[in-house]
Parts: structure tokens; sequence; C-alpha cells
């Protein structure tokens, strides 16, 4: 790599690495690419150069967010549940896999809901991970004859917002997720 491209690159991350902070601070839509520049001690004709959207910046911070909040993903959603026969047990790894990854990504996942409307990277970032939730979802329950609406009553039960919501129940985390489980398979004998 020659001086001027790790030149490009180290600013390109002094800009992600900013951005991110501040996302996380005020939220995506309301940093601006001046509170950016500012913040990365930049001047905001570099941010534009490097990133002449808000669009390509927000890839480029979901990109890396990606990596750090390693979400599930339909492709490794089989080797979750591979050794595990019992439904009562398969409901309860699911539980315990998102109630995982959602505390891992819980700040920044807040803050893509709260702003998805306002930007389509967004959108499509919070619409894989919930792609990814719904894989593990049909692997936990597969081998259950499920009509469509309760498989999709599970997968809600399940989403983040819903996680959000289930935080506020009395109680430690370890009764939180055996009640989302015991939920979980409620619904599901409610469709057999």
């Amino acid at each position: 790599m020659t001086d001027r491209a790790k030149t490009q690159a180290e600013t390109r991350d002094r800009i992600v690495s900013a951005t991110i902070q501040l996302h996380d601070e005020k939220g995506v839509a309301a940093t601006s690419f001046v509170d950016i520049a500012r913040h990365a001690d930049l001047g905001a004709a570099t941010v534009y150069r490097h990133f002449p959207s808000l669009g390509s910046l927000v890839a480029a911070c979901g990109a890396h967010v990606w990596k750090e909040m390693d979400p599930p993903v339909p492709e490794r959603a089989s080797e979750i549940f591979k050794d595990i026969i019992d439904t009562e047990d398969r409901l309860q790894c699911l539980v315990d896999e998102v109630d995982r990854f959602y505390r891992r990504g819980a700040l920044r996942l807040r803050a893509a809901y709260a702003d998805r409307h306002l930007i389509p990277e967004l959108d499509a970032f919070l619409g894989a991970v919930e792609a990814g939730v719904a894989a593990l979802v049909r692997e936990a329950v597969k081998g259950e004859s499920l009509s469509d609406a309760v498989l999709q009553l599970v997968i809600v039960l399940m989403d983040f917002p819903v996680w959000t919501s289930m935080q506020t129940v009395a109680g430690d985390d370890l009764e939180r997720r055996r009640l989302v489980t015991r939920l979980l398979g409620c619904a599901i004998r409610s469709g057999r």
C-alpha cells in the first residue's frame, strides 16, 4: 500500500470511528457531517470526499458494527441447534442466543430502530438482522407443524423491540429468558 493510500485509509477509519461514537451518543439522524468532521479533527470537505452521502457513511459504519455485534445469520442457524433434539431445549437455546446478541448490540440497535424510517441503509441493516433472527427461529422450530401465523408470532416474540420491552419485566435475566421460552412454547402448542 502506498503512503497516500495508507493515509486515505487511516482518514476513512477516523471518520468511521468518529461517526460511530457520535451515533452512539446522539443517534444516527441527529449526527451531522460537521459534527463528524469536528469529532474526527478534520474538515467537513474531507468527510464529504470520503463519504459523499449519508447513506455511504451509514453503510460503512454498518459494516464495522456488523462485525462487532456478530448478529445471527441464516447460514449459521443450523449449527447452533445441531445437537439439540428436544423442542423446549431448542427454544431455550434460541432465547439464549438471541438474548446474547441483543445485549451485545442493544445500544446500536436502539439507535438504528429509532431512525430506520429515515435512512434506507439502516432499514437494510435491520432487515438483515431480522432475517438472521428469523432464520434462528425457523431452525429452532424445525420439525414442528406450525401455521404461518404461529411461525410469525414466534418470530415477533423474538424481535428486538419485544426484547427491549421484556427488559422492564421484574426479575433477573435468567428468569426473563425462561419466561420468554415458556411464551414461545405456549405459542407453538397453540398452533398444534
